[in-house]
């Protein structure tokens, strides 16, 4: 794959339901935008509550109680991550009534995984950090629910295999082991449809969001490889 370079930053989020292969499109959009990093807040909550700094330390007690981490604390973690890089303006903190001042420099580009995932959660962010681009992936939900049908895990180690696309060489073992392939516990019907519906539900507000900001791009179709063409054109009308 060719890769392409920004002509300027570009500060991104993927919104799309489980299974309609957010990670995917990520991952190619970095491939061919070298430029083009991931930023996900749940990594960057994982990292600090393991190096046991003083954000990592209040937000554990939260989990440890069972609830949700305060937004204000994801935040943080974003916003020093950001501006550890020089990404944005370094005199900003979370409670700055104005935005983080971002850098134009192409280099400074972002995909932000893992939050917002609320409208009150984008408007947070948006006092922060302006993202300049919102993609809104959408595939069928009977294609995602046929996807999970066909999905087979290895266990040890993560790898996953979907006997319509990305099948084992030896059907029901692991490519590397030989071991037996297993369904995650999961993965049935009606749990998906319940997270489908639960998604729908919440997404809908932070697009409506987002559409109003005017940075809301929507895309469709029923394949990773259906989407990818469309938006690689759009990054490069946008951005390149």
């Amino acid at each position: 794959m060719a890769t392409r370079e920004f002509k300027k930053a570009a500060r991104i989020i993927l919104v799309g339901a489980p299974g309609v292969g957010k990670g995917t499109q990520a991952e190619r959009l970095m491939k061919r935008y070298p430029q083009l990093s991931a930023v996900s807040s749940g990594d960057l909550l994982r990292q600090s509550v393991r190096n046991k700094a003083p954000l990592g330390q209040e937000a554990e007690t939260f989990i440890r109680a069972g609830n949700l981490v305060p937004d204000d604390m994801i935040l943080k973690l974003i916003l020093d991550e950001l501006q550890s890089k020089r990404w944005v303006s370094s005199g900003s903190s979370v409670t700055d009534a104005a935005p983080a001042q971002p850098s134009k420099n192409p280099s400074a580009s972002f995909i932000l995984d893992g939050f917002p995932r609320t409208a009150a959660q984008a408007s947070r962010l948006d006092s922060l950090i302006p993202i300049n681009l919102v993609v809104s992936l959408i595939t069928p939900v009977n294609i995602i629910l046929s996807r999970i049908a066909s999905r087979w895990v290895h266990a040890p180690s993560g790898r996953v295999y979907n006997t319509d696309f990305n099948a084992p060489k030896h059907s029901g073992k692991d490519d590397v082991t030989g071991e037996p392939l297993t369904k995650r516990v999961d993965d049935d019907e009606e749990t998906w449809k319940s997270r489908l519906k639960k998604f729908d539900e919440t997404s809908q507000p932070l697009l409506e969001h987002y559409h109003k900001k005017g940075v809301l791009w929507t895309v469709k179709g029923n394949s990773s490889d259906e989407i990818t063409p469309k938006l690689f054109h759009e990054f490069e009308t946008r951005f390149a």
